[in-house]
């Protein structure tokens, strides 16, 4: 058995890299097991399905796509493959539906944050989820001191984990909890709240959103409400496209969980979607490179990230990551440390980063590593702040 990354899985598919093609063999005569399936991002959609459609005709594999929101993917495998057997495993979803349903949907309208604040601190245990760190920090800003808990991955992994082992204890023992997160919050969190609060985004976010929500199955579905809501700021591009086909698929007041819905959401979502699904022409490269007689291998490795996100990691020198950042002062390098020192990190867009660097809040080494050197801008509350602290005054 091997278990790896989407991320893993895909790249070393369309490498060019002998080191990470090597591995390939084991996808044959194999069942591959694709967790979340509805996860894989849409600019790199058709590539993938075309990988997985290959290792199936080719190869002898079997492919079993899991999730809880199946993302319709049955006309994209065909149009590589038409007769590509295709089989759901778990027939009778309609009817199952209804034994698992734990929660009411609700809308709410647009709202602003000191309106969403205000019905946040009116309820003792509820969970808000929005799009963005910056609409995060502000609403939870706005939350009366008592009890309020903020997640967003502007906390490092550590400082993360500590604050949700907080808020299982006070939801595992009745007290007072209100939770400001980002769609952190969503991948495989055990949580269970009452109510959970969720900006409106793409339908499949909004259901893994409602799995916090009574995911105990303890109280009647009832008394476990989602309630989605538009936020006062426009949604970041990243969301425009998917917040479209939500709209679209709730438009004659369907129920948000009902698999008729989900289907309906994600024709919807890859309809919109268009060229998009390929959206560095991997699959448009191979079509000339075959017609041309020289596949670009180079080239598409270079195009195919899955993850790509021009992100940079700043080490936080805070409790655990004190030994490991002296340990990369010092000058030490290896995969160990820098695996330990991951849990310290916090990723921050290439502007964030640049602010911080030129106001000097950085220690930058000279592999270009960076470790926070003004410990001011990290809340235990909220973690590093998106702003530098430019304006310093020297008295002498």
């Amino acid at each position: 058995m091997v278990v790896t990354t989407a991320v893993q899985f895909f790249e070393s598919l369309f490498a060019s890299r002998p080191s990470q093609c090597r591995k390939l063999h084991n996808c044959s005569n194999s069942v591959l097991i694709f967790d979340e399936a509805q996860m894989l991002p849409l600019e790199h959609l058709r590539p993938c399905v075309a990988a997985i459609t290959q290792l199936v005709a080719h190869f002898r594999s079997t492919a079993v796509l899991c999730t809880a929101t199946q993302p319709a993917l049955e006309a994209q495998f065909r149009a590589f493959v038409p007769a590509l057997p295709i089989q759901e495993l778990c027939p009778g979803t309609s009817d199952l539906y209804e034994h698992f349903r734990r929660v009411t949907f609700a809308r709410a309208g647009r709202l602003s944050r000191e309106a969403l604040a205000e019905r946040l601190a009116a309820q003792p245990q509820a969970l808000c989820i929005v799009n963005s760190r910056k609409s995060a920090g502000a609403l939870y800003r706005l939350l009366p001191p008592e009890h309020r808990f903020h997640l967003s991955t502007l906390m490092f992994p550590v400082h993360r984990r500590a604050v949700l082992d907080q808020v299982r204890r006070r939801l595992k023992n009745g007290l007072p909890c209100r939770v400001v997160s980002t769609s952190l919050i969503e991948a495989g969190v055990d949580v269970d709240f009452p109510a959970v609060w969720r900006e409106e985004a793409g339908l499949d976010s909004i259901l893994q959103a409602a799995g916090r929500c009574n995911r105990e199955g303890h109280r009647p579905p009832q008394e476990s409400t989602v309630t989605v809501f538009q936020g006062e700021d426009a949604p970041p591009p990243l969301f425009r496209r998917s917040i479209g086909a939500t709209r679209e698929a709730l438009s004659d007041g369907a129920d948000p969980a009902r698999p008729e819905t989900v289907r309906r959401y994600f024709l919807s979502l890859l309809d919109l979607s268009g060229p998009a699904l390929d959206r560095y022409g991997v699959l448009d490269a191979f079509q000339r490179g075959s017609d041309a007689g020289r596949m670009p291998f180079r080239s598409v490795s270079d195009r195919f990230h899955l993850i790509d996100s021009p992100t940079k990691t700043v080490y936080i020198p805070l409790d655990g990551g004190v030994p490991l950042t002296d340990r990369l002062r010092a000058g030490e390098r290896s995969r160990a440390l820098f695996r330990q020192l991951g849990q310290y990190g916090v990723s921050l867009y290439d502007q964030h980063y640049q602010a911080l660097r030129s106001a000097g809040d950085l220690d930058e080494l000279e592999d270009g590593t960076a470790v926070l050197a003004n410990l001011s801008l990290y809340s235990q509350e909220t973690g590093l702040s998106l702003d530098a602290d430019f304006g310093k005054g020297l008295f002498v």
